[in-house]
């Protein structure tokens, strides 16, 4: 590992050079601002070859860190009395409307008994629906989110569009009855399709006149424009033998908007701008220009924990003992010198995290171009949140 407690970096590019340096880490940019206190740092490339340096107006693909963005357009829709928190989604999302949950977990797609209870709006913001991945990837009823809903990695151009994916959705079985326990990822999915259809227009569009707008957040999207793609970085994974395997370039599977706007991971951005949504819910739910996008009382909603002890535990490979609000996991435990009570903020699959800390005012983002090995964070992050918390 390249850094460690017992020698920490000097300062955050020591930390993100170390990691660069050891490999296979090809670059990184970070920040981490207290107030008016802002650490910024770059190093690496965008490329395995060294040829383009990554820039602070590097364009990455996010990943799940677009899961806090999307659960605060949710809330706005909550707050405008569109739908509301126990409001059955079925009115929206009719696929939803008769469920089936399988009679165990570990029981065929087949063996099913009917929910007890409809499916909430609340349900798909805590992640406990019924759908999404538990701790065991292997049973029965896991097996078709990959496979008919290309669930994993992102792939936003070989998903179907919102009305065929949810036609596939209802033919597969609810893992556990709804509200009774937590599986990662999905509920953000479909809070995007909610978004869509109770507005009457798109994903992209109702983040782009709602959030992206109001904040300056001028370089997200679900698409890189073509004279923006000079400042996307090329996408890997580490391959079997130790080296690089290239997954997606700058003119590759972002470069148009996709049939599905994936809600759970699709944005792209930039560190000022993911910044600016953290000052936002920071504030309050307000703007730097003093406009109002949410109410306190839907922030604390977002930032607080929901669930209990069991669901909490039931989830530990995805939340290492924390919490999970609306859109991110809430720390609940000091488990780690990071871990902070109150702590808000996730993880993404293509090498990125963001997290504010409301009780301090820390806010703290990484991003890479190098796909997560699993849902455990890797040596680059917890190196990264350790030199945060100093």
């Amino acid at each position: 590992m390249a850094t460690s407690d017992a020698t920490p970096a000097r300062d955050l590019r020591g930390v993100l050079q170390a990691q660069v340096s050891e490999g296979p880490l090809p670059g990184a940019v970070a920040m981490v601002a207290r107030g008016d206190r802002i650490e910024v740092a770059e190093a690496g490339s965008a490329d395995a070859a060294g040829t383009t340096p990554l820039t602070r107006d590097s364009i990455f693909r996010i990943a799940s860190i677009t899961k806090p963005v999307v659960a605060a357009a949710v809330m706005m829709l909550v707050e405008e009395g569109r739908i509301a928190l126990d409001d059955p989604v079925d009115e929206w999302l009719p696929e939803l409307a008769s469920p089936m949950v399988v009679r165990t977990p570990a029981a065929p797609v087949d063996d099913v008994v009917p929910a007890v209870r409809p499916i909430t709006v609340l349900d798909l913001l805590t992640f406990r629906s019924g759908h999404g991945f538990p701790s065991d990837f292997s049973l029965p009823a896991v097996t078709p989110l990959f496979s008919e809903l290309l669930q994993g990695p992102p792939q936003p151009q070989h998903v179907p569009a919102p009305d065929a994916w949810m036609a596939a959705l209802a033919r597969i079985p609810l893992l556990h009855q709804p509200g009774d326990g937590w599986l990662y990822n999905m509920g953000s999915d479909l809070q995007g399709v909610l978004i869509a259809r109770v507005t009457g227009g798109t994903l992209p569009e109702f983040l782009a006149e709602r959030v992206f707008e109001p904040l300056g957040m001028v370089d997200t999207g679900f698409e890189v424009p073509a004279g923006k793609r000079d400042r996307v970085p090329y996408y890997y994974r580490q391959g079997e033998a130790g080296g690089l395997e290239l997954i997606d370039t700058p003119d590759g599977q972002w470069s148009t908007v996709p049939p599905f706007p994936s809600g759970a991971g699709g944005l792209v951005s930039t560190l000022d701008d993911w910044y600016a949504f953290a000052r936002m819910l920071l504030a309050d739910g307000e703007t730097d220009a003093g406009k109002s996008l949410l109410s306190p009382t839907s922030v604390r909603q977002m930032t607080t924990d929901h669930l209990t002890r069991s669901q909490r535990d039931a989830g530990t490979l995805f939340l290492e003992g924390q919490g999970w609000g609306f859109g991110g996991s809430v720390d609940v435990q000091a488990l780690d010198p990071w871990n902070v009570p109150g702590r808000y903020g996730w993880v993404g699959g293509t090498g990125t995290s963001a997290h504010i800390t409301p009780s301090t005012g820390l806010v703290t983002i990484l991003l890479t171009q190098l796909e997560a090995q699993g849902p455990v964070p890797s040596s680059v992050l917890r190196d990264f949140w350790r030199y945060a918390a100093a």
